[in-house]
């Protein structure tokens, strides 16, 4: 996988669409899961996938899995929410890193780019606005992580749309 600024990822995508189409997958990356979160065929809209559980010993399912979605969904790239902190390296965001590193150096993900985008708070609200619905623990932890990778995701959109609207205005 490779690394792209977040404007370079969007502007690959919109070319690639104009010939055969492609989506955005969104990554809210947790110590023990990670939420999936898919954009609309237009690159507009952000909407809940899945949750992969995560563990050192199952990367190359993880890779695998990467890869079938990408065949099935026509994936162009990955948005992966990442803990800015501009007053030190955040925990969090090494482990972010790891995980990005670990199935891209399986070879299965090759060609593939990505972008990182802040996630700050993205989980603390979505847990905010589920409270009250009383969730088993379990049940809440799988929803928290899907709607953090969608909020990741639909603020990078409604950001990298927004940019591409003005520059073609």
């Amino acid at each position: 996988m490779q690394y792209v600024k977040p404007l370079h990822l969007f502007q690959n995508l919109v070319k690639s669409n104009a010939s055969q189409g492609g989506r955005l997958l969104g990554l809210d990356v947790g110590v023990k899961y990670v939420g999936l979160a898919i954009s609309d065929l237009d690159n507009k809209i952000a909407s809940p996938l899945s949750v992969l559980v995560r563990k050192k010993t199952n990367i190359d399912l993880v890779a695998h899995d990467f890869q079938s979605l990408i065949s099935e969904l026509s994936l162009v790239g990955f948005v992966v929410g990442y803990p800015f902190d501009r007053q030190r390296l955040a925990p969090d965001a090494t482990q972010v890193k790891l995980f990005i590193d670990d199935p891209s150096e399986t070879g299965k993900l090759d060609g593939l780019k990505f972008t990182f985008w802040d996630e700050r708070f993205t989980s603390k609200n979505v847990e905010l606005l589920i409270k009250p619905l009383s969730l088993h623990p379990v049940l809440a932890k799988t929803v928290v992580d899907k709607f953090a990778a969608v909020q990741i995701l639909q603020a990078y959109l409604d950001y990298v749309n927004k940019k591409e609207n003005r520059r073609t205005s």
